[in-house]
């Protein structure tokens, strides 16, 4: 089930891209901790960036994205464990 972020709740936590566009920047990589609030993403759509962060603490266990890459609208950028 996701939540209106498009984060997925379960076993593990996917961190969704809301929007099409581009990822701009990725600022975190596998087996990093993070803090909630923290910016994990920049995703640029209609000219502009956007940061996605997260909403818990976790650590990384898979980035899917890199910069450059384009993304659809609910694309999986992060996998949190």
């Amino acid at each position: 089930m996701a939540d209106r972020e498009g984060r997925q709740h379960g076993a593990h936590d996917v961190i969704r891209s809301p929007m099409q566009g581009t990822v701009l920047k990725v600022n975190v990589g596998e087996g990093d901790e993070i803090a909630a609030g923290q910016v994990l993403v920049v995703v640029e759509a209609m000219k502009m960036e956007n940061e996605i962060v997260s909403r818990q603490a976790g650590v990384v266990q898979a980035v899917g994205v890199a910069a450059g890459d384009q993304v659809a609208d609910g694309a999986e950028l992060i996998r949190l464990a």
